[in-house]
């Protein structure tokens, strides 16, 4: 960011004097020049529109030309070159020039320390933040007094430096104002842009003196630990099954067990310290994942609906039809299927007429009326199901 080239001679007015100016193939990416000879009285300085030229001396700037045009130093018609020419007159009659950018800036932040972020459910978790950010040159002699004066730069890698680790600073300082409001780790991802915008509002008072406007702050990125980001991972997981920690575990246990049916008994083994902590809460997971995992051993299709029913119910879970037995002889109601016994004309149960003996029970289609045999899943005139 700050330039170091031969001086651009053209000649000057005077005897010894010089015309200085920036050329272009010296500018690149840098925010500053630094004029390599001191001028003197008599000296020229070319000022273009996208620059700044800077007088300093005795450790501070005198001040600064932001108008284009050609100035020489013999002139007292302008009331910056007066100011410098009666400086330049005293024993030394000569000041450092330095000239600015007027351009915006990209730089990118990153923290080489953590910040240290407590929080109520992982205690004290270690962050880093990343980001990119533009910025311009503000107040030219606040910049040039901070940046020369006080802080020495000489190089492009001392500027950047600076305002890298005021960016991060500055992103610090705002996680810490947002811990102190109870905001937790979780929250930080959905958060980002509200952190930005915070980041960007208290910039003034922090970059206003080193002579910069923060223009811009984005792509800032907050990163945690390993383990704590599977962790938060894990809690989210666990919160889109509705289960708790032993029912997740033990579903991964099963699940882990089922992709490997022959791993022999170590595998056998693995599974069981899963299942082993937490038995009966697997089961509750499996139910509440869906049905069709909860289908043990022994159950019966129900013969109205077809659902599988765990044995000892009494009623369908899925239709509420009665799992009772049929007793010998009997015939299903083709309605209701409602056990009839032998001999009836009619259902006990809805009243409909009781099948001829020896014809295959049936019950009408709901959508079409079509008979179809008790124990149909489907419809095999229009494949409406028989629920």
């Amino acid at each position: 960011m700050v330039g170091n080239a031969p001086i651009p001679a053209k000649g000057g007015s005077l005897l010894g004097a010089t015309t200085v100016a920036w050329e272009d193939i010296y500018k690149g990416g840098n925010v500053m020049w630094r004029v390599p000879r001191n001028i003197r009285y008599g000296d020229n300085i070319v000022v273009r529109e996208d620059e700044i030229a800077v007088f300093y001396r005795d450790g501070k700037a005198l001040a600064y030309i932001d108008t284009p045009g050609r100035y020489g130093l013999t002139s007292m018609n302008v009331g910056v070159i007066g100011n410098v020419i009666q400086a330049l007159t005293g024993v030394r009659q000569e000041a450092e020039v330095y000239y600015l950018q007027r351009r915006i800036f990209d730089g990118k932040f990153g923290s080489s320390e953590p910040f240290v972020f407590r929080d109520p459910d992982f205690g004290l978790v270690q962050l880093r933040v990343f980001g990119d950010y533009r910025w311009k040159v503000s107040k030219p002699d606040l910049f040039i007094n901070q940046f020369v004066g006080s802080f020495g730069a000489a190089a492009s890698s001392d500027v950047d430096s600076r305002l890298k680790d005021q960016m991060v600073l500055l992103v610090y300082d705002t996680l810490g104002h947002m811990k102190d409001q109870g905001t937790r780790v979780t929250d930080l991802a959905s958060s980002l842009m509200t952190i930005e915008q915070a980041v960007l509002g208290a910039s003034p008072q922090h970059f206003d003196v080193l002579g910069v406007a923060l223009q811009q702050i984005q792509g800032l990125s907050i990163n945690l630990p390993e383990e704590v980001q599977k962790s938060i991972d894990l809690r989210s997981s666990m919160g889109v099954l509705g289960v708790n920690y032993m029912q997740y575990q033990a579903g991964q246990a099963l699940t882990t067990a089922a992709a490997n049916p022959s791993g022999g008994a170590g595998a056998m083994v693995g599974a069981g310290v899963g299942l082993g902590a937490g038995v009966g809460m697997g089961y509750g997971m499996m139910g509440a994942m869906g049905p069709g995992m909860a289908q043990g051993a022994g159950s019966v299709p129900c013969p109205k609906c077809g659902a599988l029913v765990p044995p000892g119910n009494r009623f369908c879970p899925s239709c509420g039809n009665s799992m009772a037995p049929a007793a010998a002889g009997s015939t299903p109601c083709p309605k209701c299927n409602t056990p009839i016994p032998s001999g009836s004309k009619f259902c006990p149960n809805c009243g409909a007429p009781a099948p001829t003996p020896g014809a295959v029970a049936t019950r009408p289609c709901p959508k079409c009326q079509t008979p179809v045999p008790v124990g149909s899943k489907f419809c095999p005139n229009c494949a409406a199901p028989m629920t």
